[in-house]
């Protein structure tokens, strides 16, 4: 089939917006296993006949995947550097489809690491190239709604696996599953490449026919010279190390693109999705940890949907201070709760038993408009074109780190000061990290990606004005 394209000189969202979709479509997967510890976990450990897991090793499935994912990202970036963008993602599926066969076929703990082992790989692979595919074939006017998809399809695989893991057991969702990396596989193999790709490689032809599919338009020669003059410009630089660290525009795009990850994680985005069961059983109400796990995921689903429009109106920076706020005071509210529950057996707190469960749901749905998807969004925004791929892998590496420091810091706290600590520590943490957003993150809302670079490079200069008694302003 000929697809016919405008012959107008506006160009059209919807191939775009298709593209976007389709390759977030991974995120889906990326959820469900990532979540997949939550309703599991518990169900592996009790079940004795089954499984002989103790709780200590059943400890390391949350652990594993962010240490794979440090080890695989500086091989998938480079990847997606040869051998394009698109290439590279579809390997993504290749993981994950092994790691839901070995929990299917197996119930040994080396076999279900080795599980856990293939989800930190397919990990590396979908945060060091799936942001930079999003942040080169959208346009900045849908660049911020759309590139929110990837962590809306996150948070609806968060929502699958507490569905699933409530009604079935650890093989037959593996099955139901492993459907969807193989339809991500196939509709993936007709979304085009990234025309950034196709312009450093030199392949003219090949990026103007990306580009007329994802403008949907016949005539893209003034878009194909715009970019390849921003393109020229970016890879001006040798792109080496040392340029991701001594070049003003690279420098603070790693900065700020560094301390939103690690605010992600030492807020407890993370953390405390993964273990929302957990947190509900502590809490010590008497509902079954199920239902309102589900209810938790299916807002924060909702949620983020809904904050994909609000990123694109009141801009990256503002959202994830807000976000940070939110996240803060439910957080502290919590460890307060906790604490009580824990050191002063005086107090009653039996009629304050929902705290734990409506502040859960509460901070899930805080994350949704910030902390869980502004990191990812703007990683693909900030670098220029010379250095992404080497910026991909530091950040991706430093998320894997920090994503493991907080699971950790999470179980000594609890286990050596008591549960309300880690929430105390997530939440003064949050607090921090609003005052830093001021100072460290650039606003990238209605820019393309060569503003944001100017942006960056851009010296604060004082405003003079000369007034007519010949003095001078500032």
């Amino acid at each position: 089939m000929i697809k016919k394209y405008s012959t107008t000189e506006e160009d059209k969202y919807h191939t775009q917006i298709i593209a976007i979709c389709v390759s977030s479509l991974s995120a889906v997967t990326y959820g469900i296993l990532f979540a997949w510890t939550s309703p599991f976990i518990v169900k592996i450990i009790e079940d004795k006949e089954n499984y002989d897991i103790t709780e200590s090793q059943a400890a390391y499935f949350t652990v594993i995947p962010p240490l794979m994912m440090i080890l695989t990202c500086p091989i998938f970036s480079k990847l997606s550097d040869v051998i394009g963008r698109k290439r590279t993602l579809l390997i993504m599926p290749v993981p994950y489809v092994l790691a839901l066969l070995f929990t299917i076929v197996s119930n040994k703990l080396g076999v279900l690491y080795l599980s856990r082992f293939c989800v930190g790989i397919g990990d590396g692979c979908l945060y060091s190239t799936l942001p930079v595919y999003i942040g080169e074939i959208s346009v900045p006017k849908i660049r911020g709604t759309c590139g929110n998809l990837v962590s809306v399809f996150m948070l609806l695989g968060v929502f699958v696996v507490n569905v699933i893991g409530s009604y079935l057991d650890v093989k037959n969702s593996g099955y139901i599953c492993m459907v969807l990396p193989i339809v991500y596989f196939v509709l993936m193999m007709f979304m085009p490449e990234s025309p950034y790709y196709y312009i450093a490689k030199g392949k003219p032809e090949k990026a103007k026919k990306s580009l007329r599919w994802l403008r949907s338009r016949e005539d893209v020669d003034e878009i194909y010279l715009k970019l390849s003059s921003d393109l020229e410009h970016q890879l001006a630089e040798a792109g080496t190390w040392k340029d991701l660290f001594c070049i003003r525009n690279n420098r603070r795009a790693l900065v700020a693109s560094l301390f939103l990850r690690i605010a992600q994680q030492f807020s407890g985005t993370a953390t405390i999705t993964v273990y929302t069961k957990l947190v509900f059983e502590k809490s010590g109400a008497n509902v079954s940890s199920e239902i309102p796990s589900m209810a938790a995921s299916g807002l924060g689903f909702v949620f983020i949907f809904v904050a994909g429009f609000c990123i694109e109106r009141f801009g990256r920076k503002k959202m994830f201070m807000i976000s940070l706020s939110s996240c803060s005071i439910v957080l502290l509210t919590m460890a307060v709760y906790f604490y009580l529950d824990d050191k002063v057996p005086s107090v009653d707190v039996t009629p304050a038993k929902w705290i734990p469960i409506a502040g859960t749901i509460l901070f899930i749905v805080s994350t949704s408009f910030g902390t869980f998807n502004i990191p990812t969004l703007m990683s693909g925004e900030l670098f220029s074109s010379s250095i992404k791929a080497k910026a991909m892998s530091v950040l991706t590496l430093t998320f894997g780190v920090f994503m493991f420091l907080a699971n950790n810091i999470f179980h000594f706290l609890d286990v050596w000061v008591g549960f309300y600590a880690p929430f105390l520590f997530f939440g003064v943490f949050s607090i921090i990290s609003v005052f830093l957003t001021i100072f460290l993150i650039p606003e990238t809302k209605g820019k393309t990606l060569e503003d944001i670079q100017q942006k960056l490079y851009r010296k604060k200069t004082k405003t003079v004005e000369v007034v007519e008694d010949g003095k001078t302003r500032y």
